[in-house]
């Protein structure tokens, strides 16, 4: 069964790219203290609606997902909300996770607690199985592979994130988060620590602007081996407003940049200098707040899709973004669900 399983890793393209993502992560190690890409996990986004429209959602979250979008927008929550996610990528190679809880605290505040886990599971590791029959330093079709000696390990990034927000007035909130990092491949691991700001702002009851800025203190990762890494800051800023679409909907279009400081010269839609620049565009029509369909542009310039469906106490949301002249790498398909305990005795105080 062994010896099958791993056959098959070793003939198809998952091999390949888990070889590829292995051999590069090494190489990581090998080198020096590096910043750039470091906390890169933690771009990728949660929630099906916000993925749905190219993560353009710093100013229109306002609901559980805030924890990770702008913690400032999680105070406006009334009840109490928990989301999970699931999302898989380059043909169910990588897995990404989400959950995420959260409560109002008193009348103005709120606490929550998000978790998100991007993995490479079952990765072979040989390097105690080879078998250089012909003792050239090479591997060949004369060589073989002892495959009791073949074991399997797991590469995982988490992150917790601890979220407290409050609302200064009707219109503002502001909110903060603590985040705790864990990092592992084989034997190598990592911890840091690290801390978000955000706040949102009603400009009028249909205009938002909203602004995070993640790692603010700048986040250090240290590594087992003595490696060290630094996640810079990233500030999220962006803005969303609603048009009223007949009397039955509504079309909300939404723009976010994320503005990072790591040099990013080529892999940018702009740059001055180390600063560089990148844009989420996104474009929501809604439906007497029963569905909504969505399309959306984001920084690695995929073009997203998405839709969703408000139930009772329950929304589902779906979001699909494809990988351009690379079909080997297939399709994302994210789904999010977000129960919200809409009764009477969990509701905020005070509302």
């Amino acid at each position: 069964m062994q010896k099958s399983k791993f056959s098959s890793l070793l003939t198809g393209r998952r091999s390949v790219f888990s070889l590829l993502l292995l051999l590069s992560t090494l190489s990581a190690f090998s080198q020096g203290t590096g910043n750039k890409y470091a906390g890169e996990f933690l771009a990728i986004g949660v929630g099906g609606r916000p993925l749905g429209m190219g993560g353009a959602f710093v100013s229109l979250v306002g609901d559980v997902t805030a924890g990770y979008w702008n913690p400032g927008a999680l105070a406006r929550i009334n009840y109490p909300q928990f989301s999970l996610m699931h999302d898989e990528r380059f043909g169910n190679l990588v897995n990404y996770d989400y959950g995420a809880v959260a409560i109002p605290w008193g009348t103005n505040a709120s606490l929550g607690l998000s978790v998100i886990r991007l993995g490479v599971d079952d990765v072979p590791n040989t390097k105690n199985a080879w078998l250089d029959l012909n003792n050239n330093g090479y591997f060949d079709n004369g060589d073989r592979l002892d495959y009791s000696q073949i074991s399997f390990f797991n590469a995982a990034d988490w992150a917790f994130i601890a979220t407290y927000s409050k609302s200064l007035n009707e219109k503002l909130s502001y909110g903060v988060n603590l985040k705790v990092i864990s990092r592992s491949i084989d034997n190598g691991s990592a911890w840091g620590i690290g801390f978000d700001v955000g706040a949102i702002y009603n400009v009028t009851p249909k205009f938002r602007v909203g602004a995070n800025l993640m790692d603010v203190t700048t986040t250090l990762l240290a590594w087992n081996t003595g490696r060290k890494e630094l996640i810079t800051p990233t500030a999220k800023i962006g803005g969303s407003y609603d048009i009223p679409f007949f009397k039955t909907g509504r079309i909300t279009p939404a723009l976010d940049f994320d503005v990072r400081f790591e040099n990013r010269k080529f892999a940018s839609l702009a740059h001055v200098g180390p600063v560089s620049f990148d844009m989420h565009a996104g474009l929501e029509y809604g439906f007497k707040d029963l569905f909504a369909l969505r399309v959306g542009y984001n920084d690695v310039k995929q073009l997203t899709f998405g839709a969703g469906v408000k139930l009772p106490k329950l929304n589902l949301d779906y979001s699909f973004a494809k990988f351009d002249g690379n079909d080997q790498l297939g399709n994302t398909h994210r789904i999010s669900v977000m129960f919200t305990l809409e009764d009477e005795k969990f509701k905020r105080k005070g509302n």
